[in-house]
C-alpha cells in the first residue's frame, strides 16, 4: 500500500466515525491491511460507540504500553460505574506531566471523561494548544454546553482557517448554529443535508437536522425524520431525546412523552438525563416526606 492510498483509505475511516456510520468505519479499518495505530483507535473508538466495549475489553488488555490503554480506559468508564472515580483519577495522574508528549488520543479521551463528568474548565486545560481536529471541536462543545457562544464562535473561526472543508468542522459548525438559532437553523440544516449527500444519512446526522425542524417549529417534519431515525434503531438515545422534545412541543398531556422518557429511564440508566431526572425524584420525594400531610401539625398545636 503506497502512502497516499494509506491517507485516503484513513480520511474515510475517519469521517465514517465523525459523521456517526460506526460499523462503515470498522469495515473500512479491517480493509486496511497494513498495521497502523490510527486505523485501530478509530475501530475501538467505534466500538465503543456502539457500546461493544467487551471487544475493547479483551483486546485491549491492562498491559498494553501503546496509545490504545486509553481506550481501554474509556470503555472501563462508559461501562462500569464503579470504575469512573478511579478512572478520572489516573486521567488527573497521567496531566500531571507533560501534556504535549502524549499521544493525542489520551487527550481525546480524557477530555470526553471530563465532559461526562462535567467538568468542562478541566476538559478545556487539557485541550488548549492542541492543534489536532478533535480537539478544538471538543473545546467548542464544551464552551456550548458552558453557553459561551461567543468564546465558541473564535474556536469556529479558528477551525475553519485550519481546515474549512473537514467533516469535523462542518458539523462543529452546524452544532453552533444549532446554539445561536433563528437564521442559523437553516444554515446547521444544510451542513447536515450536505453532509447526508456526501456520504449516507447516519442516525447522528438525521437527529441533527430533527433538531433544526424542532427549533423552527417545523414538528411534522421534525417527527418524519424521527421517524425514520426510529426505524433504524428503536433504543436510540438521541432520538429518545428529541422525540421526547417534539411530545412536550406538540401536546403537553400526550402519553407518548411519558413513554419516551420510560423507554429512557429503561434504556438508557446511566446517561446524564436519567442521572438528572433520578436526583430530581430523590428530591421531590423528600419534601413530599417532610412537608406532607401526615408530617404536617395540627393546627391546634401550631396555635399553642
Amino acid at each position: 500500500m503506497n502512502r497516499n492510498n494509506e491517507v485516503s483509505e484513513l480520511i474515510d475511516v475517519e469521517n465514517a466515525f465523525y459523521i456517526g456510520n460506526y460499523q462503515t468505519c470498522i469495515n473500512e479499518c479491517n480493509k486496511i491491511s497494513k498495521a497502523s495505530l490510527e486505523k485501530d483507535i478509530f475501530m475501538y473508538r467505534s466500538y465503543i460507540a456502539q457500546h461493544k466495549y467487551r471487544v475493547v475489553l479483551d483486546e485491549i488488555k491492562p498491559s498494553n504500553d501503546t496509545p490504545l490503554l486509553a481506550l481501554r480506559y474509556l470503555a472501563e468508564y462508559m461501562s462500569n460505574s464503579a470504575r469512573k472515580e478511579a478512572i478520572v483519577s489516573i486521567f488527573d495522574e497521567k496531566f500531571q506531566g507533560d501534556i504535549n508528549e502524549l499521544h493525542v488520543v489520551w487527550i481525546i479521551v480524557g477530555a470526553i471523561i471530563y465532559c461526562n463528568e462535567e467538568t468542562y474548565e478541566t476538559a478545556m486545560k487539557v485541550l488548549v494548544g492542541n492543534f489536532n481536529l478533535e480537539c478544538p471541536s471538543l473545546h467548542m462543545h464544551c464552551l456550548l454546553k458552558m453557553s459561551r457562544v461567543d468564546l465558541a464562535k473564535q474556536v469556529a473561526t479558528t477551525m475553519q482557517e485550519k481546515d474549512d472543508d473537514a467533516t469535523l468542522t462542518q458539523l462543529s459548525q452546524a452544532w453552533l448554529n444549532i446554539q445561536i438559532g433563528g437564521e442559523k437553523l437553516q444554515d446547521a440544516f444544510f451542513i447536515f443535508q450536505d453532509l447526508c449527500d456526501k456520504f449516507s444519512p447516519t442516525l447522528l446526522l438525521l437527529n441533527g437536522q430533527a433538531v433544526c425542524y424542532i427549533g423552527q417549529q417545523k414538528y411534522d417534519d421534525a417527527e418524519q425524520v424521527l421517524r425514520e431515525c426510529l426505524n433504524r434503531d428503536p433504543n436510540n438515545y438521541d432520538t429518545l431525546i428529541n422525540l421526547l422534545a417534539l411530545s412536550q412541543q406538540r401536546d403537553k398531556s400526550s402519553s407518548q412523552f411519558s413513554r419516551y422518557l420510560a423507554q429512557i429511564l429503561d434504556d438508557h440508566k446511566g446517561s446524564s438525563l436519567v442521572a438528572a431526572y433520578n436526583k430530581r425524584q430523590a428530591e421531590f420525594d423528600r419534601l413530599v416526606l417532610q412537608f406532607g400531610p401526615s408530617n404536617s401539625k395540627p393546627i391546634d398545636e401550631i396555635v399553642a
